[in-house]
């Protein structure tokens, strides 16, 4: 029978080649203490932003408007109205309230534009050879503005850095007509020439509706594909000073009645955001 003092030397020995055998492995590593690095933490955006935009207008007016109606001819009829395209600059200043609504205030220049109208009407001074027939009037002249709007927007969402908005806005235009000339009839069968001695500047109630599409270059850089109409009133010329001036044919001011512009622009929106903040490192010592 086994004693206790063998079972004691046993378990002696046993402990005596554990530690051994521990010894040859080596010691585990001391603890490291866990090194905190800085990261840089984007400061929140302060939602102001910059913006420009050039485009093109395709601009129209509903009626080429003569008056007063007491100095028109009763058969006055207008057979032709055109005008120019222009090419607009703007610049502005907008916040982003979140990541769907934001709002900017802008102004922008447009550049002359040359508009013309031929009116017709039946009047027996118009007489060539004896003849009696119909008389011609034709008006041209230059449109110009600088419009001022408040302007909302509604972003829709973002897939793969494209962002689709819609907006409207109300605002005002500057508005001016310059260079008017009028070749009309004269008795006896003569031309006569009228033309307007001071330009005109007119102040109109501006509002407009758009669509677009905003691609996010970075975080700060965005831009903007969109259409607009513009709509600016009805621009009113000066008075018409008629060379030989008789009651025989309309020697008046006139409106661009409803004139309105089908924008294409492509614009920068720069964020005003500041730098990413680097937090303190924490210490690592007891």
């Amino acid at each position: 029978m086994v004693s206790v003092k063998s079972l004691f030397c046993a378990g002696a020995a046993i402990l005596v080649s554990t530690a051994a055998y521990a010894a040859d492995l080596g010691a585990p590593p001391p603890a490291v203490p866990y090194q905190y690095q800085p990261v840089a933490v984007p400061a929140e955006q302060s939602g102001w932003y910059l913006r420009g935009d050039v485009g093109v207008g395709a601009q129209s007016f509903s009626q080429f408007d003569l008056g007063p109606a007491n100095e028109v001819p009763a058969t006055w009829t207008v057979n032709q109205s055109d005008i120019q395209d222009t090419t607009l600059l703007g610049f502005g200043v907008g916040y982003d309230f979140n990541s769907w609504l934001r709002f900017d205030v802008t102004g922008e220049y447009r550049t002359a534009a040359l508009f013309k109208a031929l009116g017709s009407y039946n009047q027996g001074t118009c007489d060539v050879g004896g003849v009696t027939g119909t008389c011609f009037d034709n008006y041209s002249g230059n449109f110009s503005a600088a419009v001022f709007m408040a302007n909302a927007y509604l972003d829709l969402g973002t897939w793969w850095c494209l962002t689709p908005y819609v907006g409207a806005g109300v605002g005002t235009a500057y508005e001016r007509i310059t260079g008017v000339q009028d070749i009309g009839p004269l008795p006896p069968g003569t031309i006569g020439f009228g033309y307007t001695n001071s330009d005109s500047s007119n102040w109109n109630l501006a509002w407009n509706v758009q669509a677009g599409l905003t691609y996010n270059v970075s975080d700060n850089l965005k831009i903007d594909f969109s259409w607009r109409y513009l709509n600016m009133g009805s621009p009113q010329s000066a008075n018409i000073y008629c060379q030989n001036t008789t009651t025989t044919g309309p020697c008046n001011s006139f409106n661009l009645k409803d004139l309105s512009s089908q924008d294409f622009r492509i614009g920068l929106r720069w964020m005003l955001s500041p730098e990413p903040v680097m937090p303190p490192p924490i210490s690592t010592r007891g």
